[in-house]
């Protein structure tokens, strides 16, 4: 079963910026890039567990604060040459609202 949450509005996360939510599934990182695409990924790193959120966004991809991984943000899969991956969750914008989908 999908439960869509209201998650605020396009403005409260900065271009090229991020924030977190804390959900039952633990800390999910919300992304925002420069062409205002919106993407949701579980906040941890698969190489050693940074933290994504405090990373930085450049295109489609954010780099981790640690060591400098490179995950894709539209599939939590880390950019060759390394390996892993991190979850990721659909989101959806309305208006100017981001609504998130967590499976229950």
């Amino acid at each position: 079963m999908s439960n869509w949450i209201e998650i605020g509005y396009m403005h409260e996360i900065p271009r090229l910026g991020s924030r977190v939510i804390k959900a039952a599934q633990g800390n999910i990182a919300i992304f925002r890039n420069s062409n205002d695409e919106i993407f949701a990924l579980g906040d941890k790193c698969p190489h050693k567990g940074g933290p994504l959120s405090e990373g930085t966004v450049s295109g489609r991809t954010v780099t981790c604060p640690l060591h400098n991984w490179r995950i894709q943000l539209d599939n939590g899969i880390a950019v060759t040459p390394d390996e892993g991956c991190t979850n990721t969750y659909p989101v959806k914008i309305e208006g100017n609202l981001i609504y998130l989908e967590l499976n229950s």
